[in-house]
């Protein structure tokens, strides 16, 4: 029998110190290096965005892919690329860590909306605003000092 799962991940993290470097002229061609790095883990892109401190990822992830070692894979691919091409000279990583929720498929639409219209999101609401929000729709448990 084959192995079938249906399970819409959000991924976000942010860079590290959440310094604003991620200027959006450049955006593309990172998130288009980070399509590459899911499309080579056989990982579904459905929308990826961001702004100047952070990234949003919708995705599905492959059986045999472990979320961590995806999320590895992408901030050591993306830093390489970065490095590289020489894009966001201000650079310096990303955190260290990550968050992640899943979503019923049926939340797909409203859920990329969502990611879609991160910049007007973003003129009112900070990174960590906005991951407290996640956090506690999802009902996860933290400490807001490891927020910063």
């Amino acid at each position: 029998m084959s192995t079938f799962t249906q399970i819409l991940y959000q991924i976000v993290f942010s860079t590290k110190y959440r310094k604003k470097t991620l200027s959006k002229g450049e955006r593309p061609e990172l998130f288009k290096s980070i399509w590459g790095i899911l499309k080579n883990n056989k990982c579904h892109l459905y929308r990826i965005n961001g702004v100047e401190d952070h990234i949003h990822i919708i995705t599905s992830l492959h059986p045999s892919v472990a979320l961590a070692n995806l999320v590895k894979d992408i901030k050591l691919g993306s830093t390489s690329f970065i490095k590289e091409k020489k894009i966001f000279p201000d650079f310096e990583g990303w955190q260290d860590g990550y968050s992640a929720f899943t979503y019923s498929i049926e939340a797909k639409d409203n859920l990329i909306e969502y990611v879609k219209n991160q910049e007007e999101h973003h003129k009112n609401k900070t990174f960590k605003e906005e991951l407290i929000i996640l956090l506690n729709e999802h009902g996860i448990e933290f400490d807001e000092k490891y927020l910063d």
